[in-house]
């Protein structure tokens, strides 16, 4: 009885030390590849990533676009609504959202080897201006410590502006600035709520859901997803119940129809 108890304790420390290894090990491996991707994520900290068009790819240039706006150039409405619709927790997470990667992944195993998006404005602005656009998990991995270490190199505001700046939002146009002027011939600081969600709208799939501005009529698609990030803005008290009434009812300059239903 007594050696079987021994057997068992030598076991069960055995396991203990293997675990550490294990774990040690592990720590080694993302330790050397944080190191490795270091220099990648730096590069934005003095850069401006900028779609160039003749090329069909991203880049990081040092000197300033002239389509780039800084945050406060943007109304604060139709920065929220991006926000809110791409990454509500953007000013709360360390670069990742480690629930919507959990989510990911379990879709990821019970659809095989389909990876479902679960990227956080960090990791757009990494995958852009980094990595390529073709999902894999080893992209997926490398953008992962790079978003790490992009927040331990720009603040959340730098990281954002990147984004607003890099969005592409139709068919050649990037940046908040060309969308605000190509939709709504407008500046991006005098964008409204509603038309930020339009905006906001178009992100998944700009040439796709540029639909509704070619047709001069939003679809029933867009009419949805407008309406649900104006809600999202009111939960976020950008706006109040008030005002998510006004906008939703209203129509945007693009469009033909007077009567606009709003689903909330």
């Amino acid at each position: 009885m007594l050696e079987g108890s021994k057997r068992l304790w030598y076991i069960f420390q055995t396991m203990k030390i293997f675990k550490a290894i294990i774990a040690i090990f592990l720590l080694l491996i993302i330790s050397l590849a944080s190191l490795y991707f270091f220099n990648d994520a730096s590069k934005l900290k003095n850069g401006y990533t900028v779609y160039n068009k003749k090329n069909k790819d991203y880049e990081v240039v040092t000197k300033k676009p002239s389509h780039w706006v800084k945050l406060n150039q943007v109304s604060k409405k139709a920065l929220w609504a991006i926000i809110v619709s791409e990454d509500w927790a953007f000013y709360d997470h360390n670069g990742v959202d480690m629930f919507q990667v959990k989510e990911a992944i379990e879709d990821s195993v019970t659809q095989g080897d389909k990876i479902r998006g679960a990227s956080t404005i960090t990791q757009q602005v990494v995958k852009n201006a980094l990595y390529s656009n073709k999902r894999s998990f080893i992209r997926k991995f490398k953008e992962l410590i790079a978003a790490f270490k992009l927040e331990s190199e720009l603040t959340k505001d730098e990281i954002l502006e990147q984004y607003i700046n890099l969005i592409e939002l139709g068919d050649g146009i990037y940046g908040i600035k060309e969308g605000a002027r190509f939709y709504f011939n407008k500046l991006p600081k005098d964008l409204s709520a509603k038309e930020g969600a339009f905006l906001a709208m178009l992100l998944p799939s700009p040439k796709k859901y540029s639909i509704s501005f070619r047709n001069r009529k939003l679809t029933d698609y867009a009419k949805k997803i407008i309406d649900r990030i104006l809600v999202k803005l009111r939960q976020a008290k950008i706006i109040d119940e008030d005002q998510r009434y006004s906008e939703a009812n209203k129509y945007l300059s693009f469009e033909d129809n007077k009567i606009i239903e709003s689903y909330f």
